[in-house]
């Protein structure tokens, strides 16, 4: 089989031999658009700053801190800069490397983290003496998160199980034996994934199970991480909520009333469903996506009519029950945009942090200052060169699809490079599973393309988050087509407009949006010159019978599960691998990682050798292997530049772009 993968990839390069030179251009391009010696926001954390940095020729980021009451003050300190964490020397003599998790004890004397070396997202935890820079030896694998307890020595970890489930939490007393450590809390239930993690206030840990349709969260007292799990509300189908804390009570996000969540206060001592008193109803239009609160303001994060918004309130707006929504939304410059809250640590503040970006502003993080209701720019990621906004133009359009739905597109062109009805090319992309809402962000690699005239846009189908709960369900399981008969719609409309030709059109997608590419070309192989397909999940049928693989048993609720018979014939209407047959099909270029733990590499390769055995044309299907990558490529950030190099450069052959 590795020979197979080594021989697929060599004959891929071969066919894109040509393009090298062009791979080279757009990488040095791409790169030189980046400040490779950067550093990121600092965040303050009672007496310190962390934040990260990169150095030129460094692939991976250094975990850094300071000590200082204001940042000029930790700048300006004699101790210096404290590097906690090199990623660049765990990565030495590794083939891949990534930190899974990073958390620093509340009296900031100790590292724990955790480091997959593979990229099958298998991290092994280790924790670091801050005081010292020594390591202990308390060495625990298969972690995927971890807090720690106020004592600063008591660590709450969840492990995986053999399909990569997190199924069982174990308390760890530091410096004892990780074979001893005492099981807080399993879950049998093969939906559910198990998590931990802890409140701003750190007051209260959370151990947390959750499926795709349900979840049940328990409460610990931080002080006291040897007590007993208290349950917030017990599980039951189809009901998801999520807690956050602050003082006496806890704040509860949840649809039981609803697909886009209301929001509930309880009292900490007694939180069960008898106790719930409601802040925010339910809203029709309006989903709840994330509710933060601090010492004396809360943040809701809304999405309305696809777009994203964060609403600020006093905790005394949002406490009294059923009075008038509370606060109001911070205002956004442009129409097509991503708004998100970004690093806030501190729970007793007045400045609240959030990151902005959209199709021609590169991310920026700002802090909004509760007292004066200002908001400052902290830090925008730079792009270096001639770069500027008002050359590109962003658009939100809204095709519609077969059954009348109004499916938002995002786009952004070069204006002197494009022409409506001029034929223009187009790289469109898609995801529509899991509730994900495709991100409009910036990406300074993408003016490689806009600025050779390729127009970029993003259909934010169903399956996705971009509509509410509802536009996810609309997507899902027995609705599965629409999220595949949406993306073709989007693609009519951009080409029924003017925005491209058909001659001219790449579609995109990874992962799930894999399975997206492989569903279209089935059903409308003509509606492309090209597709690119990364990691995609394409053999939806034997994956999903493989009860053993990650992902397949919690996944029924997105998929189905084929041994139930109307689940079986609805999946094998739209599974890529199973509905392959003698037609013609667009060139396509299909990358894989060998390490993939979310989509095995047998998926691509064999969905390959099946549409190169039943095609009826001579377009070419160039399989990729990524020998040492995970399900996000390679590691290094200039290994993941050179991949979408290879992207572009293909994208622009095919569309004869110069």
């Amino acid at each position: 089989m590795l020979a197979h993968l080594e021989k697929e990839t060599r004959w891929a390069e071969h066919a894109m031999k040509p393009l090298s030179g062009l791979r080279k251009r757009l990488y040095d391009e791409m790169l030189g658009r980046i400040q490779e010696t950067d550093r990121s926001a600092p965040v303050k954390r009672d007496e310190y700053w962390y934040y990260t940095r990169t150095i030129e020729g460094s692939g991976y980021p250094i975990h850094c801190r300071r000590l200082g009451a204001t940042w000029a003050d930790a700048e300006a300190s004699e101790r210096g800069e404290e590097v906690i964490l090199d990623v660049n020397a765990l990565a030495e003599k590794e083939p891949f490397m990534q930190v899974g998790l990073f958390a620093v004890s509340d009296d900031h004397s100790l590292l724990a983290y955790a480091t997959d070396n593979v990229g099958f997202r298998a991290y092994t935890l280790r924790v670091k003496d801050l005081r010292t820079g020594a390591l202990f030896d308390d060495t625990i694998p298969r972690v995927k998160s971890a807090v720690w307890a106020a004592d600063n020595r008591t660590l709450l970890y969840a492990v995986d199980d053999d399909a990569k489930r997190p199924h069982r939490v174990y308390r760890h007393t530091l410096g004892s034996d990780p074979a001893s450590d005492e099981l807080v809390y399993e879950d049998n239930d093969e939906r559910f994934r198990v998590m931990v993690w802890k409140a701003r206030s750190r007051e209260v840990l959370f151990v947390c199970s959750f499926a795709h349709q349900a979840s049940e969260i328990h409460v610990l007292d931080a002080r006291a991480p040897d007590g007993p799990l208290r349950t917030v509300c017990p599980r039951r189908d189809d009901h998801e909520y999520d807690v956050d804390h602050a003082g006496d009570w806890l704040y509860i996000r949840t649809n039981d009333q609803g697909r886009n969540f209301r929001l509930v206060r309880a009292p900490l001592s007694d939180p069960g469903e008898d106790n719930w008193q409601q802040l925010v109803g339910h809203r029709d239009s309006v989903a709840l996506e994330d509710v933060s609160v601090f010492a004396s303001f809360a943040c809701m994060s809304e999405r309305e009519d696809g777009l994203p918004h964060l609403r600020l309130c006093s905790r005394d707006e949002l406490d009294r029950a059923e009075g008038p929504l509370p606060g109001s939304r911070l205002s956004m410059p442009e129409a097509v945009y991503s708004v998100h809250e970004g690093a806030n640590a501190e729970y007793d503040t007045r400045v609240f942090r959030y990151v902005y970006e959209s199709l021609t502003t590169p991310p920026s993080t700002y802090e909004h200052r509760l007292d004066t209701g200002e908001d400052v720019l902290i830090k925008r990621a730079p792009v270096l060169g001639e770069y500027e906004p008002g050359n590109y133009t962003t658009h939100r359009l809204f095709a519609l699809a077969s059954d009348g739905t109004r499916v938002p597109i995002s786009l952004v062109y070069r204006n002197d490079k494009f022409e409506r009805f001029g034929g223009a090319p187009m790289m469109l992309v898609g995801y529509g599973s899991y509730a994900f809402p495709y991100p409009v962000g910036f990406s300074s690699s993408l003016l490689s393309l806009l600025d050779r005239g390729v127009v970029y846009a993003i259909a934010h189908v169903r399956g996705g988050g971009e509509m509410g709960t509802p536009w996810h369900d609309d997507g899902r399981m027995l609705n599965k087509l629409n999220t595949f008969t949406d993306f073709i719609a989007c693609a009519d409309h951009l080409l029924d407009q003017g925005y491209a030709a058909r001659d001219r059109l790449v579609i995109r997608g990874g992962s799930a949006g894999g399975l997206l590419m492989g569903a279209v070309a089935n059903l409308r192989p003509n509606l492309c010159k090209a597709i690119i397909s990364l990691v995609p999940f394409v053999d939806v049928i034997n994956t999903m019978l493989d009860e053993s693989l990650p992902l397949t048993v919690g996944e029924f609720e997105e998929w189905g599960n084929p041994k139930v018979k109307e689940h079986y014939e609805y999946m094998m209407q739209y599974s890529p691998y199973d509905n392959v047959s003698a037609q013609d099909y667009p060139n396509m270029l299909i990358r894989t990682s060998l390490h993939d733990s979310q989509v095995m590499y047998w998926e691509p390769a064999k969905y390959v050798a099946r549409l190169r055995a039943l095609r009826t044309d001579r377009n070419t299907q160039l399989l990729h292997v990524n020998m040492q990558g995970g399900h996000g490529g390679s590691s290094s950030r200039y290994d993941r530049l050179r991949e979408t190099a290879m992207d572009y450069a293909y994208l622009l052959d095919q569309v004869g772009a110069k």
